[in-house]
This record gives structure tokens, sequence and C-alpha cells, in this order.
């Protein structure tokens, strides 16, 4: 069960008959709109996933859909959270160098360039389509895990300025998912081209690092 609790900022008040829309990660499949209650709650019988939150048609969330989730507006007419683009608000650097060799994912009719391992040349062209698209050519074929990865480790870019390590990546899934599956193994059975800190960070639009993978 995924309940998502819309409340207001100043007063914390719970927003009542606000429809709640959950875009899955891992199909792209819309479930409701449901509306919230009187406790400003809306939820979904699913098991846990990764994916969006529409509230009243603007996307607020993406991520872990687990449990609560509560989301707090201003008003229903603030600007919404966008999943596509740069990890950060800003320009997050470049993955050229002199002489690499380049090649065009087209995405929405735009082609967006990868060096010849499938790195975004520019991080900002990042957008769900592109970890698609790269995902196919690897031929990895992806699902709610592979998502909350991905989601997890751009969070944590634009949280912390640099990229997560597995160290990092373990700790923070064995909590969500438990020791087996929170393991090292797991997570490069998840990412078996060079585990998630190579092919997740590739995936997750994120610049190369060379630290452990």
């Amino acid at each position: 069960m995924i309940c998502v609790n819309v409340i207001m900022k100043f007063s914390n008040q719970p927003l009542k008959r606000t429809p709640v829309e959950l875009i899955l990660d891992e199909d792209g499949r819309h479930i409701g709109p449901v509306a919230t209650d009187r406790s400003g709650n809306a939820c979904f019988d699913i098991p846990n996933n990764s994916g969006k939150i529409l509230v009243a048609g603007i996307e607020r969330y993406q991520g872990r859909l687990a449990g609560e989730i509560v989301i707090e507006l201003w008003s229903l007419t603030e600007t919404g959270y966008s999943s596509d683009g740069a990890a950060t608000d800003e320009t997050s650097g470049s993955n050229a160098y002199p002489g690499m060799s380049t090649r065009g994912i087209i995405i929405d009719n735009h082609e967006v360039l990868t060096d010849s391992e499938g790195y975004l040349v520019n991080p900002s062209d990042w957008s769900e389509e592109f970890v698609r698209q790269q995902a196919s050519l690897e031929g990895l074929k992806l699902n709610s895990e592979h998502w909350e990865i991905i989601r997890f480790q751009r969070d944590w870019y634009a949280n912390h300025g640099r990229q997560a390590t597995v160290r990092d990546m373990i700790k923070a899934f064995r909590k969500l998912w438990g020791d087996e599956k929170g393991s090292n193994h797991y997570l490069h059975l998840l990412f078996p081209r060079g585990g998630p800190q190579k092919q997740g960070n590739r995936l997750a639009g994120l610049l190369r690092t060379k630290g452990e993978h």
C-alpha cells in the first residue's frame, strides 16, 4: 500500500478532494487519479515501486514509492518538479574529452550525444527516455529496482555534489530492501556492465567516476 498525504505548508492543513496520480517508472503506467480524502490522503493498493507522483496534474515527486509519502505545497499552482534534465539546477559539467568519438541517440526528435560507452556528453540532456533507450542498447531490461537506484543516484548527486559510492548505495538499499537485495552482489547483478557506479551512473546521466565499481 502506498499512501500520498498532501498538506499545505503554511498551515499543515490537509488538501482535500485533490486528484493524485502515480506514474510507474518500469512501464510508464498511470495509476489513478485518486482524490484525497478529508485527511489529505490518497492511497493506492500496489506494491512498493519507483515512479512519480502528480498532484492536480503537476509532477510533485519522483523516486521510491513506498509507505506514506508526504507532499507539502504552498499552493496548487506553484511550479512543479521536473525529473528531466541535469541532476542539479545548474549544468553539472561535461564528459567531453579531446579526440572522443560520439554517437547520437534520437530522443523526442532531438539528437542527444553520448560517448562510445554511452555516457552523456552533456549531462543536462538526461531524460527518462534516454534511460530506456540507452538501457536497451546495453541489453538491460529495466525494472522498478533499476529505477530506484537511478533516481537515488541522481538525488544523491544533487544533494552531495558527487556520485554515490557503492558503499553509500549498499548502506541505503540495505535499509530499504534488506541485507540480501541491498548487498554488493545483488547491486552488481542489477547492473552487470560495471556495477551501479559505472553502468548505473551512466544511465543516471552523471559524470564518470574513478571510484570503486
